[in-house]
């Protein structure tokens, strides 16, 4: 099994560098309108969204993607679960992710001939006594904002769920239309293909520096393309996408300089990689959850969900904040699946007694150390600065509204569908985090 997912991921990689037509990408101009930093699931949803916008509005508007991870290889997007849900408490998440859900399930209208092989399984949130209230609380919200799920107390639970043990559960929240999962592979790949038909190009490098014109503003970013040289590109217009590194470039605009006079360059943009863990596991157990099985939650946020049609699972947890794992590498670390995650899938689904490792992975969240939500928006003293970073491992099912709204503060100079200013840099400045409550 791991040799097949070997070769599956290696034929995604091709064909996500065959989209480019150059397996180095596009060459790098001089200038261009907009220069989006960072080509996942974010940058290139905003590439998407600029340049059909664009089309629609009878508007030139040339767009370039900056990637500095041209195999994609440690990119957040494909290295994610792919899941979609609305089991939120904030309603700019809950509102964000239903469209998400609606971009998915038509994905096609969107980005022509690509399958996003979504699966309709739904979430499955447990809570215990301390946290039922809360969970309650959370789905009367979600279900006003047109998501749908039930409210299932434990006898309620078993009979639906006849693998699952209801110990310490209180109640559960199931959510039964618009939740499930993709695939994040599929998805980049659809913005990918679709924007550059459009005709955004797609250029290979990381971002070394910026240039600031006379007053101050960004004018330039400075781009290493790996061949020695470092050449300037000119914008217009920025938009910093570049995921866990997010927080690293704004530094080099000079945002967080504590010696800055304006507060909003002295507030860094707080976004770091986080290192999580996904364990692909197989049981032989009696009484195994089935192929319609949710994606699951504990209570002490341990989840699992199936993995195809050959009686695999994918299962994880994050840290507590003091055992957070270095983020130099994207190794694993089994030993945690062993103390951290087995004990809990084993008391939970008594067949996940007997689990055995298939394989596993390592990917990066683009972690929001202020409040774990994603900072959308125009920068406070860049008026050409749009942040779309920092979505603490629920971005993926969030790219299209982020890459949407991007695009409408761009071309019309304000939210005109999902209104997310609550969610822009101002909070950071003043102090004011938008904290998500039972958050996955």
């Amino acid at each position: 099994m791991l040799g097949l997912r070997r070769v599956l991921r290696l034929g995604a990689l091709r064909q996500l560098r065959s989209l480019s037509g150059k397996p180095q990408g596009d060459v790098l101009p001089g200038s261009c309108g907009v220069l989006i930093i960072g080509g996942g699931g974010m940058g290139a949803s905003s590439a998407f969204w600029l340049k059909s916008r664009a089309l629609q509005l009878g508007r030139k508007l040339n767009v370039l993607v900056v990637e500095r991870d041209a195999g994609y290889t440690s990119a957040s997007t494909v290295l994610s679960v792919g899941g979609v849900r609305q089991q939120f408490s904030l309603a700019e998440n809950i509102e964000m992710s239903l469209f998400g859900y609606n971009f998915v399930v038509n994905g096609r209208e969107h980005l022509g001939d690509v399958d996003l092989c979504y699966q309709p399984n739904g979430y499955l949130i447990l809570a215990s006594e301390k946290g039922a209230h809360i969970l309650a609380k959370n789905s009367k919200l979600q279900n006003e904002l047109g998501a749908r799920n039930e409210l299932l107390g434990p006898e309620a639970l078993r009979q639906r769920f006849p693998w699952l043990s209801t110990e310490g559960v209180e109640l559960g929240c199931h959510g039964i239309d618009k939740e499930g999962w993709f695939d994040p592979w599929a998805l980049l790949m659809g913005y990918k293909k679709k924007a550059r038909a459009l005709g955004a190009n797609f250029a290979n490098g990381s971002v070394v520096g910026f240039e600031w014109n006379d007053s101050g503003g960004l004018s330039g970013a400075v781009v290493d393309a790996g061949d020695v040289l470092q050449r300037t590109v000119k914008f217009d217009t920025c938009v910093l996408a570049a995921g866990a590194y997010s927080g690293q470039v704004a530094r080099l605009a000079g945002i967080g300089d504590k010696e800055a006079k304006e507060a909003s360059l002295s507030v860094a943009l707080p976004v770091e990689p986080r290192k999580r863990y996904v364990y692909v596991v197989s049981t032989q157990g009696k009484n195994c959850p089935g192929l319609a099985t949710p994606l699951t939650v504990d209570p002490d946020g341990t989840y699992f969900r199936r993995d195809g049609l050959c009686g695999n699972f994918l299962c994880g947890r994050s840290p507590n904040e003091d055992e957070e794992p270095e983020c130099e590498t994207l190794d694993v670390d089994h030993g945690y699946f062993e103390t951290d995650v087995w004990p809990t899938l084993a008391n939970r689904v008594p067949a996940f007694e007997s689990v055995k490792i298939q394989s596993s992975w390592a990917g990066f969240y683009d972690h929001n150390t202020f409040d774990a939500n994603g900072v959308i928006g125009r920068h406070p003293h860049y008026s050409n600065l749009f942040i779309a970073a920092g979505f603490s491992g629920h971005g993926i099912q969030q790219t299209p509204a982020v890459g949407r709204a991007i695009s409408e503060l761009i071309l019309d100079g304000k939210f005109t569908t999902l209104d997310l200013s609550r969610l822009g840099f101002e909070r950071l400045v003043n102090q004011q985090p938008m904290h998500e409550v039972n958050i996955v």
